[in-house]
C-alpha cells in the first residue's frame, strides 16, 4: 500500500506555507530596513522653513515660533520702542552688530528688514537660556531709568535692548542672533529662508 499521494500533497502544503511565512518574514525586516533611509517627519520639519502671519500681532507683542528646534521671537515694536534705541547705543557692546550672527539684509541698527518687526533667535548667545521679554521701560530691577525695554536673561544676568542688542558687563559676548527670514507678504514672515535679492 502506497502513501506517496498523501505525502506529495502535505510535502507541498509545507513548502508552499514556508515559503509563504519566510517571504512575510523577509518583508517584515525589509520595511523597516527601507524606511529608515529616509529622513523622519521630524528630521524634514528639523530644517524646514516655518510662516507666520503677523497681523494680530500688536505694537509691544511678542510671540515665539519654533524653528530648527529654537525658539524664533517675533516683536511687533511700537514707535516709542523704536525712538528709544538710540537712547541705550553708549550702554551697548556691538551697537552695530558688526560681530553677530544676522543676514546682511537686516538693518544692522534696528536689526530687521522692517523696523517695526524684530524676528531674533531666542537664546541667549552666553549659553543657550532662553531671555525674557521686558518690554517695560524703567523697570527697576533692571536698571531703572537706564532700561529702555528689552530682553534679560535670568540663567546670568545678560541683558539686550529692543533690537537684540548685549550690554556691556553682562556674560553674554554677542547680540542676540537673527535668523534667515523673508516676506511671503505684508503679513507673512517666513522664518529659514532668506529675503529674496540678498547676496
Amino acid at each position: 500500500m502506497s502513501d506517496d499521494g498523501v505525502n506529495k500533497g502535505r510535502r507541498r502544503f509545507l513548502t508552499a506555507a514556508t515559503t509563504v511565512v519566510g517571504g512575510a518574514g523577509a518583508v517584515g525586516i525589509a520595511v523597516p530596513f527601507v524606511k529608515s533611509w529616509n529622513p523622519s517627519a521630524k528630521a524634514k520639519a528639523a530644517g524646514a522653513p516655518v510662516k507666520y502671519n503677523v497681523s494680530k500681532l500688536e505694537p509691544g507683542q511678542m510671540v515665539t515660533v519654533e524653528w530648527r528646534g529654537k525658539p524664533v521671537y517675533v516683536v511687533r515694536r511700537s514707535e516709542e520702542a523704536l525712538e528709544n534705541l538710540e537712547k541705550v547705543v553708549p550702554q551697548l557692546r556691538d551697537p552695530e552688530s558688526e560681530e553677530s550672527i544676522q543676514p546682511g539684509y537686516v538693518d544692522p541698527s534696528y536689526r530687521s528688514i522692517k523696523p517695526h518687526l524684530l524676528v531674533l533667535v531666542g537664546l541667549c548667545t552666553h549659553l543657550g537660556c532662553a531671555p525674557m521679554y521686558r518690554p517695560e521701560v524703567g523697570a527697576a530691577d533692571l536698571g531703572g531709568a537706564d532700561w529702555q525695554g528689552g530682553f534679560f536673561c535670568p540663567c546670568h544676568g545678560s541683558k539686550y535692548d529692543m533690537a537684540g542688542r548685549v550690554y556691556t558687563g553682562v556674560p553674554a559676548p554677542t547680540n542676540l542672533d537673527v535668523p534667515p527670514y523673508s516676506y511671503e507678504t505684508d503679513d507673512v514672515i517666513v522664518i529659514g529662508v532668506d529675503q529674496e535679492g540678498s547676496a
